[in-house]
Formats: C-alpha cells, sequence, structure tokens
C-alpha cells in the first residue's frame, strides 16, 4: 500500500470521485500543510494556511501513482490560485503532497504532461506531506450522506469507474 495526499479543492466532493476507483483503499479527508496545529473547520475557512486535502491509500499494483494522478487532475483547474468552482481562498488551493520521495518521478512526469497540454505553469503544489490532521467526523464522506451538498465537481465525474465495468 502507498498514502499520497491530494488538495483539489473542497474536499468533500474530491473524497467522492476517489473513492470510485478500484486500487483506493481507503480515503480521509483533512487539513495537510498549514501550520502545526491541529485546526477546526472555521480556522481553516478563516486562513488558517491549510489546504483541505484527502489522504488517498492505494494499492499500487491495482492503480499506479500516475493513473490516480491523471483521474485527479480531470478534476480541477490545475492553473487556479486558491480556487475550484465557486469555492476561494487558500483552504481550496490544489496540491500534491508526498510522504515517500520515491513517488516524485511520477508526479513530476504527470504534472509536466498536464502543464505541457495547459501550456502555461500550473499552480498546483508539489511538495513533501507537512502535517495532516483529520478533519471532523461530519466531513468524512460528506456527500455519500448529503447527496445534494454543493461540489464544484460534475456529478457525471462521481460514476467514470461505472463506464469500465
Amino acid at each position: 500500500m502507498k498514502t499520497i495526499f491530494l488538495a483539489g479543492g473542497c474536499f468533500w466532493g474530491m473524497q467522492k470521485f476517489l473513492d470510485q476507483f478500484e486500487g483506493v483503499t481507503f480515503t480521509e479527508v483533512g487539513y495537510a500543510n498549514g501550520p502545526d496545529t491541529a485546526p477546526s473547520y472555521r480556522e481553516v475557512c478563516d486562513n488558517s494556511g491549510h489546504a483541505e486535502t484527502v489522504r488517498v491509500d492505494y494499492d499500487e499494483g491495482v492503480l499506479s501513482l500516475p493513473a490516480l494522478l491523471r483521474f485527479y487532475f480531470q478534476v480541477i483547474d490545475p492553473t487556479s490560485v486558491n480556487r475550484q468552482g465557486m469555492d476561494s481562498g487558500i483552504q481550496y488551493r490544489t496540491g500534491v503532497y508526498y510522504t515517500d520521495e520515491e513517488q516524485l518521478p511520477a508526479i513530476r512526469e504527470v504534472y509536466a504532461e498536464v502543464e505541457a497540454r495547459e501550456g502555461k505553469p500550473l499552480a498546483v503544489e508539489v511538495q513533501p506531506l507537512e502535517n495532516f490532521f483529520p478533519a471532523e467526523t461530519y466531513h468524512q464522506k460528506y456527500l455519500d450522506k448529503n447527496p445534494g451538498g454543493y461540489c464544484h465537481i460534475p456529478t457525471h465525474f462521481f460514476h467514470l469507474a461505472d463506464k469500465k465495468e
């Protein structure tokens, strides 16, 4: 098993999107790469400096990191700074945060592909994970519990894996 941390705007939709793929074994929403203190959701919304992030555990024998990252890049605007959809603020920045330096070549490969496709520099941070604090329980699997909840990711993206069966 491997773990990667992906910040892609509001973490509710990102978690639901990533949960659909075979090989993703666990996801957890939380707050990453801010000050070294566990924030509340209110503090994150008040510019604590943390990014809404999803911890993704995946089986690399089933889902490679490049494939996982290509899915991730399908549902974000990689050139937008501190904004995804209608959500804006530092907590909505995009980022790929790693804990294993062996992941860097795969991250750089996909990043370069996306940057070439976009034709301009990306606003997606690529950094080592500094810290990660799990979000409050009510945020976990939020869109499963609240199917009408707002998300910047169009709902058809939540069913990409269905089409492969």
